[in-house]
């Protein structure tokens, strides 16, 4: 989300980074402006910095992920950034836009033989990493989640960055409608405690077998036979060579033509439709509701059964903050054995602009405690040892320990928002004391210097301090970091 640097609220200057805004205590310059459109390096195009206020949602949608997963038995897994070129191929299609327009190509100077790509997504490489490493050994299903950033040459958008973040659900080795459920419904969880399911509408279809959508696919071809030259050369192309994409088309003389083809439901086998009906009766019972899509297919021919997505509810499709479905033949088609599978994806970034648009606040976790100044030689020493003491303890402490005058150090504390001040100076260094003040009261005291961190802590409260230590349970249940 981009702002207009020209803004201005309360003679307070606003800049927009990013997805993130910098609210400056000062009006900035507009020299200054002018100075930073002509800095020598930017960001690529399409990409973003992930400045610290965007952190404070992305952590807090991780450890929301991370928790969900964990009560429902996924273990974390991270494959590679990139892999080889045709295991994209394989898995996405070689006739998608993902392929043809926006894979990242990488290799080794010099390399001929291996084209490789920046991963567009995680499930190509979660089941090339279960067929090699030999998973179908464990336990049915293999449940496994995946947090990372992931690479498109997409056009940039609102929320649709170049590098993007995603969390990836998969269930590898069994189907069964409740499968398929209960990762419908960790998802709804996951939005429900991000605040953001009001906010969300499931789209859910039954796409049929393999079989199925062979049959429905010559019927689409029959259909548009002699109406090619009333579609777009885009879509002239995915009638050629890949028809259920005409669904994805979003141009008007298409979406013209398909009200009036023939249906995919119409071409559904019993079985499958036994399955959808179980599946929508165990989504009925854990009263979630949903909107019955036919619209909503998937183009490839490993895709099966299942597709649902979360779409914004107000615009549709166009800020859905995910999918998934069952793909049950992927799997075979990379070199593994026929193994059932179902899996989600969904976009931080998107989840992080629905966050904001909807008022939540991600919790803060870096707000500055205590912060340190001091003045003369002496003083600097005790603030050392009385600095790393207190980060010890588990207080958030700045400590300036430059030469500014107290009153710049004063400043500095109000700009960092500070709760609590210890100063301490040539005369406290004397008398073996040192003032504790109050930010938010503006009130001060002096008190003892060895008193100082008993008296913070008794401030913050025990509660409060991040006591987390790399050694808490080391080897038993230590949280598996972001």
């Amino acid at each position: 989300m981009q702002g207009n640097p020209n803004d201005a609220k309360d003679n307070k200057q606003i800049i927009f980074l990013g997805s993130s805004h910098l609210q400056l205590e000062e009006s900035v310059n507009f020299g200054t402006l002018s100075r930073m459109s002509e800095l020598k390096y930017r960001s690529p195009k399409g990409v973003h910095d992930v400045l610290p206020v965007d952190h404070q949602y992305l952590t807090y949608i991780k450890k929301a992920v991370r928790h969900r997963a964990r009560q429902a038995g996924y273990k974390r897994i991270d494959p590679p950034i990139f892999e080889e070129r045709t295991l994209f191929e394989r898995s996405i299609g070689t006739h998608t836009d993902i392929v043809e327009k926006e894979l990242f190509a990488v290799g080794r100077k010099g390399d001929t033989e291996t084209d490789y790509a920046l991963r567009p997504e995680f499930t190509a490489g979660i089941c090339r990493s279960y067929i090699e490493n030999g998973m179908q050994e464990l336990p049915q299903p293999v449940e496994l989640y995946a947090i990372g950033p992931c690479f498109r040459y997409d056009r940039p958008q609102k929320g649709r960055y170049r590098q993007f973040h995603q969390f990836d659900f998969e269930v590898i080795g069994l189907s069964d409608p409740s499968i398929d459920a209960q990762l419908i419904h960790l998802v709804v969880k996951i939005f429900r405690d991000l605040k953001i399911l009001d906010r969300l509408k499931l789209q859910i279809n039954n796409i049929g077998s393999s079989e199925d959508r062979t049959t429905f696919v010559q019927a689409l071809r029959d259909y548009f036979a002699g109406k090619e030259r009333n579609l777009p050369e885009q879509d002239r192309e995915r009638l050629k060579h890949n028809p259920l994409r005409l669904f994805d088309s979003k141009e008007e003389d298409t979406q013209i033509l398909l009200r009036l083809a023939p249906n995919l439901e119409q071409f559904i086998g019993e079985e499958s439709r036994k399955y959808h009906a179980t599946l929508l009766e165990y989504l009925d019972e854990l009263k979630i509701p949903y909107t019955k899509n036919p619209g909503l297919v998937r183009g490839l021919d490993y895709y099966n059964q299942t597709v649902f997505e979360f779409w914004d509810s107000s615009t549709g499709a166009q800020n859905a903050v995910g999918g998934g479905g069952r793909f049950d033949y992927l799997l075979e088609q990379l070199g593994g054995k026929p193994t059932p599978s179902v899996g989600f994806a969904g976009g931080l970034e998107r989840i992080m602009w629905h966050m904001q648009e909807a008022g939540v606040q991600a919790p803060n976790k870096d707000l500055v405690d205590v912060f340190v100044a001091q003045l003369g030689p002496e003083a600097k020493k005790q603030c050392l040892n009385l600095v790393s003491s207190l980060r010890d303890l588990g207080v958030h402490t700045v400590g300036a320990l430059g030469e500014a005058s107290l009153k710049s150090q004063m400043r500095l504390a109000d700009r960092f928002q500070a709760r609590y001040t210890l100063l301490l100076g040539q005369l406290e260094v004397k008398e073996g004391t040192i003032i504790l003040r109050d930010m938010a009261a503006g009130k001060q005291k002096q008190i003892p210097f060895e008193k100082a961190i008993p008296e913070v802590i008794k401030l913050i409260g025990k509660d409060n301090l991040d006591s987390y230590s790399i050694t808490d349970k080391f080897g038993e249940f230590a949280d598996p970091g972001v």
